[in-house]
């Protein structure tokens, strides 16, 4: 785990600017008190690491001080090309949460570029937003972390179930999860539920799993239209809000050359904290959504935490 010193803590009045170094700063749930970039949106505070200060020094053979490019922490130790949107970082004091990797250059427009002939922020800082506020000291050392998401699969199916054959689309996804979500593997275990086609069953599962804010829950099985094909109809009347979208683009996009592909009922929406997807129980047709669905998931997670950066 990296130890990422506080070198600085800096605020500006204004926008755009420069800022000044002070003793120490107080993390609100805004951002930084009395920085002109606090307030109630994703960019409340900017951190950026000493060694892109230095690499700019000695390009243009400048010298600058903490805050010369706009950041509100100046930092040691952690290089920041490595994280990504989510990503926290914290102490026993207060806790960050990585919103946005760089940002638009304003070039001239700028104070800082106009000052310094060139800015650090746009490529190699980065944003973030308040999780746990407290103060912030010169000194102080943050740790890093990348949440793992808490994922599960729920087989539905009433021969697999009795044993009657060994469920094949349940780990078919579990090895996609592995390998694709957010572009990376992910440590640990993914709970994995093997049910009957019972609506009962499935709603009380559905039900512990989203009180326990289960990030990521995906249904195999059992959006067809045949007696026992219940998926839909439990998940649906659960959902906050629907993602129609994601299953009508799958069903037109492989429905074009397999007619089949048009009659699954699969669907997809947000239930309290959770994700849900709802997509068919062959193997073929879990693979196909699931390619669809993983590139999706990143983005989805940051946009359900309130971390969406459009």
């Amino acid at each position: 785990m990296e130890r990422i010193e506080i070198l600085s803590v800096n605020i500006s009045r204004e926008k755009g600017t420069s800022k000044e170094e002070i003793p120490f700063g107080e993390l609100t749930l805004q951002g930084l008190r009395g920085d002109a970039h606090a307030g109630e949106w994703h960019r409340q505070v900017s951190l950026l690491d000493i060694s892109s200060v230095e690499k700019i020094a000695r390009e243009i053979s400048g010298e600058f001080k903490h805050g010369d490019f706009g950041e509100n922490i100046t930092t040691s130790g952690l290089d920041f090309s490595s994280v990504k949107p989510g990503d926290r970082l914290y102490n026993d004091d207060v806790e960050l949460e990585i919103t946005q990797i760089g940002k638009s250059c304003h070039g001239s427009g700028c104070a800082i570029y106009r000052t310094a002939g060139k800015c650090a922020m746009p490529v190699e800082g980065v944003f973030a937003k308040v999780i746990r506020p407290g103060k912030l000291n010169k000194g102080d050392v943050l740790k890093h972390s990348s949440p793992c998401p808490s994922l599960c699969i729920i087989t539905l199916s009433n021969r697999a179930y009795s044993g009657i054959y060994e469920d094949k689309s349940g780990p078919v996804v579990q090895g996609i999860l592995n390998e694709y979500l957010c572009g990376e593997k992910i440590p640990g275990r993914i709970k994995y539920i093997l049910l009957p086609d019972k609506a009962e069953m499935l709603k009380k599962t559905l039900e512990d799993l989203i009180s326990n804010n289960t990030d990521v829950i995906i249904t195999t099985g059992g959006t067809g239209i045949g007696p026992e094909d219940i998926t839909p109809d439990v998940v649906k009347p659960m959902l906050d809000k629907e993602l129609p979208g994601i299953m009508e683009y799958i069903r037109y996009k492989y429905g074009s050359t397999n007619k089949n592909a048009l009659l699954s009922r699969s669907c997809a929406g947000l239930a309290g904290k959770s994700l849900i997807f709802c997509i068919p129980g062959s193997v073929k047709a879990a693979t196909e959504y699931m390619k669809e669905i993983t590139p999706m998931l990143s983005h989805l997670c940051r946009m359900k935490s309130g971390s969406d950066i459009h």
